[in-house]
């Protein structure tokens, strides 16, 4: 029960943080202090220190030379290009991966990966945010994993640091849920189409749809910014 208590507290903290920069009221260069925040949030010091290594990963924070971790700076260009790197590398995996093979054990995992995820929509009106969450992260690492190319693995695991290029970083406009499902199920029906064509080893193929997938983000990105016409388009981010 004490570690289910900690997963929620630790879920709780993420969210709360993650909001918080997005939104503006933690802005780019803003050193984080472990026990104030643990203070303000009604937590312990250990989940806030699991959420800050989350957000850190996400690309929302990076660590301070002496310590701790500061709140990372970017614009929309900064958010776009991290998107679109993301694509062409996880792209670039997924070709090599076609085109190399992989064993029916590998491709059962991976579908057994988006299985879970389809879990998430069991209310349709409302899906499970952070199962999908957690679901697509771990499908996004497997395919990584099972990419040959050690290169192409560790720079693509380098460009998920980056400001909102994780796979489980998607934004929407924020009276758009019906949009925000839409996006959910047809990146879902990606996920499918990609484990065909790297099963079926067509690389062209797999690339295509992984270029694709990554654009799913950028396009919620611009939409957003259309929508609410500001600086920083970001402030409607939902992580799943």
């Amino acid at each position: 029960m004490a570690e289910s208590r900690g997963n929620t507290n630790a879920k709780r903290a993420t969210y709360e943080l993650r909001q918080r920069i997005i939104k503006g009221a933690l802005p780019g260069g803003t050193r984080l202090f472990e026990v104030a925040l643990a203070e303000e949030l009604d937590v312990s010091r250990t989940p806030v220190r699991e959420a800050m290594s989350r957000l850190a990963e996400e690309g929302l924070l990076e660590r301070a030379p002496s310590g701790g971790f500061v709140v990372r700076s970017f614009s929309h260009s900064d958010v776009v290009d991290a998107i679109e790197l993301r694509g062409v590398l996880e792209g670039t995996a997924l070709r090599l991966t076609a085109e190399a093979g992989v064993s029916d054990k590998d491709i059962a995992q991976t579908k057994e990966l988006v299985d879970r995820i389809d879990g998430c929509f069991a209310d349709p009106t409302a899906p499970n945010l952070d199962l999908y969450s957690e679901s697509n992260a771990d499908f996004h690492d497997k395919l990584s994993t099972i990419c040959p190319s050690s290169i192409v693995r560790s720079e693509l695991e380098r460009v998920k640091s980056l400001p909102f290029a994780s796979p489980s970083a998607f934004v929407f406009r924020q009276r758009d849920r019906e949009g925000m499902i839409q996006s959910l199920v047809l990146a879902q029906a990606q996920h499918r189409a990609m484990i065909e064509a790297i099963a079926g080893r067509e690389g062209t193929r797999a690339e295509a749809l992984a270029r694709e997938h990554a654009r799913i983000a950028r396009k919620n990105l611009e939409a957003k910014a259309l929508d609410a016409n500001v600086a920083h388009p970001a402030m409607a981010l939902v992580v799943e």
